[in-house]
C-alpha cells in the first residue's frame, strides 16, 4: 500500500538563514538539554527508610514493554538502596517543588530524612514496596531489570509496572493534561519551567481546513 505523501513541506514555515551560521567547537560532554528532572523515591523497607534522590539522567527506553532508565553515581546513598530493593518510583516535580528538587540532589539520605524535612508525603505505591511522593503530579513505579556499569554513573534499566497521576490533571475526556501540571526541566546546571504546548504529534502533515467557495444560488 502506498502511503500518501505529506501535503505540506516541513520547511514551509522555516525562514532561511540570511548568512553563515557561526558555530563553536566544544569538547565532548553531556549538553543534551533540556531533559526531565525527577525525584526518585526508593527504600521504605526494613533495611532502608524512604529516601529521595534528584535525577536528571533519565529517559524513556522502550514503549512495549514500557521501560525507562535512570543513571546514578555508585557513591550515592540511593544507589545502594535501589540495588538492594530492585525498585524505585520516578516522581515528576512541579515548578512549585523546584527548591525541594534541588535540595534533594545536594544532600545525602544517609544524614537526612528527606521526606520529613521537605514536608512530603510518602504514600503507598500500587505495585512496588517503595513509596510515591504524593505531592508530585505524576508517579511512575518501576522494577529494575538490569544494571549497567558505564563509568561515572551506573544505569538502572527498569520496567514500568504502574503509573499514578493527580486526578485534577485528568480532563472530562479522560486525557492527561500535562500542560496543566507545571513540570520543570533541567539543562546545563539550571532549572526551567515547561511552557505551553506548541502542537500535537503529526501536526506537520496535518491538512489545513479550507473554506468552501460558495456555489451558484448560495445567496451570497
Amino acid at each position: 500500500m502506498n502511503k500518501k505523501k505529506p501535503s505540506r513541506s516541513p520547511h514551509a514555515e522555516t525562514k532561511p538563514a540570511t548568512g553563515p551560521i557561526a558555530k563553536e567547537s566544544w569538547k565532548p560532554g553531556n549538553v543534551l538539554a533540556p531533559v526531565p528532572v525527577v525525584l526518585v523515591s526508593c527504600g521504605g523497607t526494613a533495611d532502608y527508610r524512604p529516601n529521595i534522590i534528584t535525577i536528571a539522567w533519565t529517559g524513556t527506553v522502550c514503549s512495549d514493554p514500557p521501560l525507562l532508565s535512570i543513571s546514578v553515581r555508585p557513591e550515592r546513598h540511593s544507589y545502594d538502596v535501589i540495588t538492594a530493593g530492585g525498585e524505585f518510583v520516578v516522581n515528576l516535580p512541579s515548578v512549585a517543588q523546584t527548591r525541594i528538587t534541588d535540595w534533594c540532589g545536594v544532600v545525602s539520605g544517609r544524614e537526612h530524612d528527606k521526606f520529613a524535612e521537605c514536608g512530603l508525603t510518602a504514600a503507598p505505591a500500587g505495585q512496588v514496596a517503595c513509596p510515591i511522593i504524593a505531592e508530585c503530579p505524576v508517579n511512575i513505579e518501576c522494577r529494575v531489570t538490569r544494571r549497567l556499569e558505564l563509568g561515572s554513573h551506573h544505569l538502572f534499566l527498569a520496567r514500568v509496572v504502574a503509573v499514578q497521576v493527580t486526578a485534577e490533571l485528568i480532563d472530562a475526556e479522560g486525557k492527561f493534561r500535562v500542560d496543566r501540571a507545571g513540570l520543570i526541566a533541567y539543562g546545563l546546571g539550571h532549572y526551567f519551567p515547561l511552557g505551553p504546548a506548541i502542537d500535537h504529534f503529526g501536526f506537520s502533515i496535518r491538512r489545513r481546513k479550507t473554506g468552501r467557495r460558495p456555489g451558484p444560488g448560495s445567496g451570497i
